[in-house]
């Protein structure tokens, strides 16, 4: 079954300005789910005005020292000046980042926040239909937070050469090679996927916990490549422990100027790029939803966070609400397609 063509599956996929700023009643409602907000509007101004009575929690769907804990770190401490109530950093790692997602979907304390990867938000239900919760019904989007490419690893042992010798190797290694990622459905789960089916690799997925174990993984050689974020793969490089092949970007990407791009190694039109969003739940009151949309926008457009997400391989970003719910349902569409046509299921 042909996949898609790249330059048309980059129109729609991964990159869309990522990350949203719920501005209005309409945006919170946008995801398809009747909300039980139906109070008077009246009792509007009194939710925001009495909101949060509690400290804050940012639930992340993986360990500490991966990147969406670290750009929930990032926000915490700027989220509770704003908000006046302590903003505490929750992990609960495994299924990808489903497991977060599914308490953050569930959650009925008005004080709770996901932040999330791509998949969490579209393709999580199509991988497994038993998940615990449906992305566009359970979930109002609040912001894409960040954006990066990927940068395709290796280590120094298994190659010394360019991209088109690099990937001259993996092809000729079959399964003989293996890649890590953070978990099946995962951005660079997929992304290593449409590589494989662009290049004819036959490198086998290995799974783990987070990109720091995939990286240990690579490390001891137990792996030979992995798609990982830059901020996570730059540190490795530098002190000459990884090997960056090329970004998984259209152009080379400011975060790493000195990488080449994979396009440059003779993959044509190959473009993908990853977003970090932060949702809550949708049976959240619209004027909360609303607040919190406020404060995240003013948040991400803080010079330190942006310089600070900068440093760690993420370029800040900001949408509105609507256009992130159009954008989470186009890659969901675009990311079926290529779940189907790869024969991708969960192990």
């Amino acid at each position: 079954m042909p996949f898609l063509p790249f330059r048309s599956l980059v129109a729609r996929l991964l990159w869309g300005a990522g990350l949203l700023g719920c501005a209005s009643l309409a945006c919170a409602q946008s995801s398809g789910t009747a909300r039980s907000d139906a109070s008077p509007a009246a009792a509007a101004p009194t939710i925001v005005q009495g909101w949060p009575t509690k400290p804050v929690r940012l639930v992340v769907g993986f360990g500490g020292g991966s990147s969406p804990d670290f750009v929930a770190r990032v926000l915490a401490a700027p989220m509770a000046k704003r908000l006046g109530q302590p903003v505490i950093v929750e992990n609960h790692p495994g299924a990808s980042g489903n497991i977060a997602a599914a308490i953050v979907a569930k959650s009925t304390d008005m004080h709770t926040v996901g932040i999330l990867i791509n998949g969490n938000m579209t393709i999580a239900k199509v991988l497994n239909p038993a998940t615990a919760y449906d992305p566009q019904k359970d979930l109002v989007p609040l912001s894409i937070i960040c954006t990066a490419p990927l940068v395709l690893a290796t280590t120094p042992e298994v190659s010394k050469a360019d991209g088109r010798a690099f990937i001259d190797a993996a092809r000729a290694a079959g399964t003989q090679w293996s890649y890590g990622t953070p978990g099946i459905g995962t951005i660079g789960h997929l992304g290593m996927e449409l590589l494989k089916a662009r290049t004819s690799m036959g490198a086998v997925h290995v799974p783990y916990q987070g990109n720091p174990q995939v990286i240990n993984a690579l490390i001891g050689g137990q792996l030979q490549l992995a798609l990982l974020p830059p901020g996570l793969a730059q540190e490795q490089v530098k002190a000459g422990k990884l090997r960056a092949i090329g970004v998984t970007s259209a152009r080379r990407s400011d975060l790493v100027p000195d990488y080449p791009t994979l396009q440059e190694a003779g993959l044509k039109d190959f473009e993908l790029e990853i977003w970090t969003a932060a949702a809550a739940p949708a049976s959240l009151p619209a004027p909360v939803v609303q607040r919190l949309a406020q404060v995240l926008a003013e948040v991400i457009r803080l010079p330190e966070v942006r310089q600070k997400l900068f440093q760690h391989g993420y370029e800040a970003a900001g949408i509105s609400g609507e256009t992130l719910m159009r954008r989470v349902k186009a890659d969901t569409a675009a990311l079926t397609e290529i779940i189907a046509s790869q024969g991708i299921k969960l192990e």
